[in-house]
């Protein structure tokens, strides 16, 4: 887990930027649904009139509001208002206030929005009370009842009502006023500016002002204003996916190459305990689910709660707010119980990704000896095995998870449902708007919307975590072979000498050791050769100097230094090693060549070819070293690829060449010729052979016989064949007595 945090860490500045751009986006979104009600509340219901204040209003009745007011009041309202007398009036306001031709009009002055709020607050009881006497609103006279059940009746049908109570002293005035304000007290501060806004268009409709050139400006705005944030919002939209895309795939390729960074570090203890096809499917499988994850992190999981909280933030305190609650609680439920069930499963599925993978690989990879044994219903078999394993458990996960996408979505519309059928009941009422009904419904979709999101996160969440505690078993596992702190030079005065003194080795697990006091000295300019049954311990023993393996006692001398004192990768530059299977990579017959010397020259890449008898089955290619080579050789011969895994060893000159029984595919002439032009090319570098076969080391400098795992015997061939029986036993079997007489 810290490896994949230390890597998002080199992102810091673009996770930070896509941040920021999801709270803008969660911002425009959350912003979109209070313009919707608007466009309902104000733009259709109130005609696009925003506030219960009048704009203009007829002389007349202004006197009728004035007469419910003091006169500090009358000041204050008289002074934001300057009155266009008829007479003076120009043939455009004639047109606009229809009215004029009969009486003078007062025109809102130019305030700010702020003077327009405290304005209305101070005009909203005297403008109710005269559209109250002077409305036949059926709605209105509901409202007011408890207040002119004070009034005769006959009062209330007199037109000179508002002569009665100009006629009024200021304090009888105020009583009433009070009065009126206290039966508005429990009514809802919405229905008071929806009543106070239907004052307001009953006098423009008087005065002839045009209501839906107010109504179409309104929502010209408005949609003008929902358009850009939209289109706002769909520009975040795609930066932030994009860059989203971005961080995950620059974190995989990260990732990748820091997984196969340590796994080039290991030892082959760490690939047995891991298999080749777990570690293929961690590098790529696994960092995939990965990647999806943090895509998903980035897109949905932090956009997902920006959002939720936001909307849950809007509803907050509304009496409709307990349906989102019983929602969230469902869906969590849902989830935690989804979980439960799913999380094991996941484990299993990676594990039988494993196990498809080890098995088609080894199919693959065997399929010419499985043909010849006539075995491929064997295999079939077996993979058809690991292949419903794993189907079944892809069933079982994705049945349950498709449960999870309709539940979700019955919640939902089961909420939908719910605040329709209780808000209807509240708009009915008069407690609450349609255009506010309809911003809860958006903004309670949100908040379900944006669990619903993170339900999908639970998908892929247990599937991601597993993959991430594989990959993180990759980063944790200690390796065998390590470099010490501090790493000792080379002994150039002792180049080339490789000493073996008292050497033990025993395979990690194993109950005994392989290997067990070896000691030797290979000189510059000579030739040491390995010879004994089969499982002696030659090919382990070779392994041991460029410390594929770590001996477990005694020590390895390189130029008069231990092994495990210096720089492993300047101890493996010393080496030119030729495994005991020839292993090439997909490319050409140059890039193989080349793969441990870049530099290599065209010319000197001919003479290393030629010296491992290659040039000339090179040659008779048509692209000659421009010749493909398939993947692991599979297009060459045995014999021919050995031929070039022993030219690549040859083209980084090294100062140790380590040949592991590297000359068992070539025929005994090609054996001798090698050997020859290997010999002139060698003279000053130590060469350690493993072999099978007597004849490749005839004429070695020092054989060195071995048994189980010990030195049974150490000299050329002449002395070996007088002192070593294992080793005279052996020359028997492969030579004839003439051979055995002109070695």
């Amino acid at each position: 887990m810290k490896k994949i945090l230390s890597i998002l860490k080199k992102q810091f500045i673009p996770i930070v930027f896509v941040i920021i751009l999801l709270v803008f986006q969660a911002q425009c979104d959350l912003t979109l649904p209070e313009y919707t009600s608007k466009i309902v509340n104000v733009g259709i219901q109130q005609s696009g009139i925003e506030l219960g204040l009048l704009e203009v209003v007829r002389e007349s009745e202004m006197d009728k509001i004035l007469i419910f007011t003091d006169e500090k009041l009358d000041e204050k309202i008289l002074s934001n208002y300057t009155l266009l007398r008829k007479e003076k009036a120009d043939k455009k306001q004639l047109n606009k206030y229809k009215i004029l031709k009969d009486e003078n009009v007062y025109i809102l002055n130019n305030i700010s929005e702020k003077e327009k709020i405290e304005l209305q607050k101070d005009m909203v009881m005297p403008l109710l009370v005269t559209y109250t006497f002077s409305s036949d609103n059926e709605k209105v006279k509901n409202m007011s009842q408890n207040f002119l059940k004070d009034f005769p009746a006959e009062l209330l049908e007199d037109s000179n009502v508002f002569e009665w109570f100009a006629s009024m002293p200021d304090e009888k005035i105020q009583r009433i006023i009070t009065s009126f304000t206290d039966s508005y007290i429990s009514i809802d501060e919405s229905l008071i500016n929806q009543v106070s806004i239907a004052a307001v268009k009953r006098e423009y409709e008087i005065i002839g002002y045009e209501l839906k050139d107010i109504q179409m400006k309104y929502l010209f705005s408005v949609g003008g204003k929902m358009l850009l944030i939209a289109l706002i919002a769909m520009v975040i939209t795609i930066l932030s996916t994009f860059l989203a895309s971005r961080i995950g795939s620059k974190f995989s390729r990260d990732l990748r190459a820091d997984v196969v960074n340590k796994v080039m570090d290991y030892s082959n203890k760490e690939f047995k305990e891991f298999t080749t096809a777990s570690l293929i499917t961690r590098t790529t499988n696994d960092i995939q689910q990965v990647q999806i994850l943090i895509v998903m992190l980035f897109r949905v999981v932090i956009y997902a709660p920006i959002l939720g909280l936001g909307a849950l933030s809007k509803v907050t305190g509304s009496s409709l707010g307990w349906i989102i609650g019983l929602a969230v609680l469902t869906i969590f439920s849902l989830l935690i119980i989804l979980l439960v069930l799913v999380m094991p499963k996941f484990k299993k599925f990676q594990l039988l990704i494993d196990r498809i993978n080890l098995v088609s690989r080894e199919i693959l990879t065997g399929l010419p000896v499985i043909r010849t044994f006539s075995n491929e219903k064997f295999e079939e078999d077996r993979f058809d095995e690991a292949n419903k394993d794993l189907t079944k458990v892809s069933l079982f996960v994705n049945r349950v998870m498709n449960i999870l996408m309709p539940t979700l979505m019955f919640i939902m519309n089961g909420v939908s449902v719910l605040i329709i059928w209780i808000g209807s009941s509240k708009v009915n009422e008069g407690v609450m708007q349609v255009g506010d009904l309809i911003a809860f419904i958006s903004y309670s979709m949100q908040v379900i919307i944006s669990f619903l999101v993170l339900s999908m996160i639970s998908i892929i969440l247990p599937r991601a975590m597993i993959s991430i505690k594989r990959i993180s078993e990759i980063f944790n596992k200690d390796i065998m072979i390590k470099e010490k702190d501090i790493i000792m030079d080379f002994n150039e005065s002792k180049k080339g000498i490789v000493e073996f003194k008292d050497v033990y080795f025993r395979y990690p697990d194993a109950q005994e050791d392989i290997l067990q006091n070896i000691s030797f000295k290979a000189l510059p300019g000579t030739t040491t050769a390995f010879i004994g049954s089969t499982g002696s311990g030659k090919s382990t023993l070779v392994n041991l100097i460029p410390r594929f393996f770590d001996v477990t006692g005694g020590k390895i001398l390189v130029d008069g230094v231990n092994v495990k004192d210096v720089s492993i990768t300047k101890l493996r530059d010393k080496i030119g090693y030729v495994p005991q299977k020839g292993l090439l990579f997909s490319g050409t017959i140059e890039s193989n060549i080349k793969f441990g010397n870049d530099s290599l020259s065209d010319e000197e890449m001919k003479k290393v070819s030629e010296i491992s008898q290659s040039l000339e089955f090179i040659n008779e290619k048509k692209d000659k070293f421009k010749s493909k080579i398939s993947q692991s050789g599979t297009n060459v011969s045995g014999g021919q690829k050995q031929r070039l895994s022993i030219a690549r060893a040859i083209a980084k000159n090294p100062d140790i060449y380590i040949f592991d029984d590297s000359f068992s595919a070539l025929d005994y002439q090609t054996d001798l010729n090698l050997r020859k032009a290997l010999n002139k090319e060698t003279k000053k570098s130590t060469i350690l052979i493993v072999a099978q076969r007597i004849s490749t080391i005839l004429n070695a400098d020092q054989i060195i016989v071995l048994d189980q795992g010990k030195v049974v015997g150490i000299g050329n061939h002449k002395e070996l064949m007088k002192n070593c029986e294992v080793y005279k036993q052996i020359a028997i079997s492969q030579l004839s007595k003439e051979e055995l007489s002109n070695a």
